[in-house]
């Protein structure tokens, strides 16, 4: 195995096969998503649905972007419907923003077309490597906190 950007004859390493991997398992998912919906606003729509009414500075902390950028995200996200602001009931001069109806549904066929690409692509390992991958990426996360 040689990475086709790295020197000729060397395989490529650990952390190159990682983001590679990463990479084209998110072009795999993303392409479940249909043309109206970017990967960026689907995260940024399963945020608000992970976190409930939150402010903007949460989404942004979440996504690692400025809020400035994240007020662009859930401004789109609003005028398809998928979204609403309203107010904070903890503060009267902050804003929450809040799944509609509209942005549920199309969190769940979100959600369904990540679970069918993770299905696909983990698909080629057995049971046994699926475990063992599982548990080696769980030691690194925990490794990094």
């Amino acid at each position: 195995m040689r990475d086709v950007d790295g020197p000729p004859g060397e395989d490529p390493s650990l952390d190159e096969l990682l983001m590679e991997s990463a990479r084209a398992l998110r072009r795999q998912w993303a392409s479940g998503l249909g043309p109206d919906l970017s990967p960026h606003d689907a995260r940024a729509l399963r945020v608000v649905g992970r976190h409930g009414p939150t402010r903007l500075g949460v989404v942004a902390e979440h996504l690692r972007i400025a809020p400035r950028s994240a007020t662009d995200v859930v401004d789109r996200l609003e005028l398809r419907g998928l979204v609403t602001r309203a107010p904070d009931p903890d503060d009267r001069r902050a804003m929450t923003v809040v799944l509609t109806d509209e942005g549920r549904a199309v969190l769940a066929e979100v959600d369904e077309a990540r679970r069918r690409a993770g299905a696909a692509f983990f698909g080629v390992l057995g049971e046994r490597d699926r475990a063992t991958l599982a548990r080696l990426l769980a030691r690194l996360d925990a490794g990094s906190r």
